[in-house]
């Protein structure tokens, strides 16, 4: 049960994997290669997952902040993330570029090449603890998972950002402003009995199209300040909401005309309608 007895079994898996990739020939069995590497794969990952517990139980008021997750591509926010950037590192490093432009991967190498020397010697520091005392960790153990720590998520964040477009600090206010208004909006139904708290709880499937369409009626007329404000240029406004601008001003001039009961019968009607 104690995680630096998994991570030295960890360890000695992955060395193994690898002195089998280094002593076999490709050329010659490339099907007994590719079953190497998915087991490169996996052992790696088994083991910067042990090592992310050892950081949580050992540094956890230490760690490099993650804040700037926030700024990736929801698709690029998986499991599997960590393995990859190892990966990309060793590519670098080999002078391999395969996600990146050649002149990003060169600025990468130096930032590739300090992680990966920090990863093993991380690998060697607590393979020496697991050996000595498997039930502590000394300063100079948790010193050097801080600076792997912060080399990796320097890393990542640097990668990330030369293979996608980030959102910038603008882009992720505009997301939260929307998420804002559509909890407003939920509340504001709720309370004139548009929606019920049961058809919430029970992810009703109506309710897909019933909040976006709810939210652009208070956007407009409730919250005219929110992220639906067509006071800003459509350049100010969230990519969600920018395309349809001069849809939305022909919204707003129509939602002035209504009255009161009509407002009503009109939000109730989206309630309802497919």
């Amino acid at each position: 049960p104690r995680l630096l007895s998994q991570f030295f079994f960890a360890d000695e898996r992955l060395t193994r994997v690898v002195a089998e990739i280094n002593g076999l020939d490709a050329e010659l069995d490339p099907q007994q290669y590719l079953v190497l590497l998915n087991q490169l794969h996996l052992s790696q990952a088994h083991l910067l997952a042990v090592l992310e517990r050892i950081m949580e139980e050992c540094i956890p008021t230490q760690r490099h902040s993650r804040d700037y997750l926030v700024k990736f591509p929801e698709e690029l926010l998986v499991d599997s993330l960590g393995n990859h950037m190892l990966f990309a590192a060793e590519c670098l490093l080999a002078g391999t570029f395969l996600e990146v432009e050649e002149v990003d991967g060169a600025q990468l190498r130096p930032q590739a090449r300090n992680l990966l020397c920090s990863l093993e010697l991380v690998r060697t520091v607590l393979r020496e603890q697991s050996l000595s005392q498997p039930n502590s960790y000394p300063e100079p153990v948790q010193a050097v998972l801080v600076q792997f720590d912060r080399l990796f998520a320097e890393f990542e964040l640097s990668y990330v950002s030369s293979l996608v477009g980030v959102k910038s600090p603008e882009e992720i206010y505009r997301q939260q402003e929307i998420i804002v208004l559509f909890c407003e909006t939920v509340e504001r139904a709720l309370r004139l009995g548009y929606l019920t708290q049961e058809m919430i709880d029970g992810y009703e499937p109506l309710l897909m199209f019933t909040i976006p369409r709810l939210a652009i009626i208070s956007g407009l007329l409730i919250y005219p300040e929110g992220p639906l404000s067509l006071e800003r240029s459509p350049e100010e406004m969230s990519r969600v909401f920018s395309p349809f601008y001069n849809l939305l001003k022909k919204i707003r001039d129509l939602l002035w005309v209504l009255s009161a009961e009509e407002l009503c019968l009109l939000e109730r009607s989206l309630c309802t309608a497919e």
